[in-house]
């Protein structure tokens, strides 16, 4: 184990990661109109990044969002006039993602109102600070966005020592 890596470190990490996105979150669904949650902007801001075109299942795995919460979100979006839905050219039995102009303009909109406030809220040694963790945040994205599934109790990759060390860290049984 790396010296500079204490148990619970990891835990910790992704608490303070996890809490960011709570508080990030709330605050851009405060900025948004009525019935349109932070999700649905995250589904207008996808398609603005990746490109019309896209099948619901492909943006449900995308979003890692369940069949079921896609289609909600689609018919949210599709009846506020963000987005349609039109039959896929190929496969008849699939649909596609098309963002609208209104869609465009919602996500611009969303965008300008977030950058006032982060610009109003940070300082400029905060921006260096988001800045310079950028690159091990993309890193560890990366790291989980390839390792989608939990290691199962007893797998042999998992030092049984290690672990105990860090489930009595997170208890607060070790010191520092």
């Amino acid at each position: 184990m790396n010296a500079v890596y204490k148990p619970g470190d990891g835990y910790i990490y992704f608490s303070e990661v996890s809490k960011i996105c709570q508080l990030c979150t709330t605050l851009v669904g405060k900025m948004l109109p009525d019935g349109v949650h932070p999700s649905h902007f995250g589904i207008v801001l996808h398609l603005v990044r990746t490109g019309d075109g896209v099948t619901p299942l492909s943006l449900a795995s995308a979003m890692n969002l369940s069949k079921a919460t896609i289609s909600h979100s689609i018919q949210v979006l599709e009846k506020r006039g963000f987005i349609q839905t039109r039959p896929c050219e190929l496969d008849a039995r699939s649909k596609q993602v098309f963002l609208t102009d209104a869609g465009r303009a919602f996500c611009d909109e969303a965008i300008s109102a977030a950058a006032r406030t982060f610009n109003h809220i940070l300082s400029d040694e905060d921006r260096q600070i988001m800045t310079d963790a950028l690159p091990g945040l993309a890193a560890i994205r990366t790291l989980l966005e390839a390792n989608r599934e939990p290691v199962p109790a007893g797998d042999q990759r998992v030092d049984a020592e290690t672990l105990g060390v860090h489930m009595m860290a997170l208890r607060g049984e070790l010191p520092g």
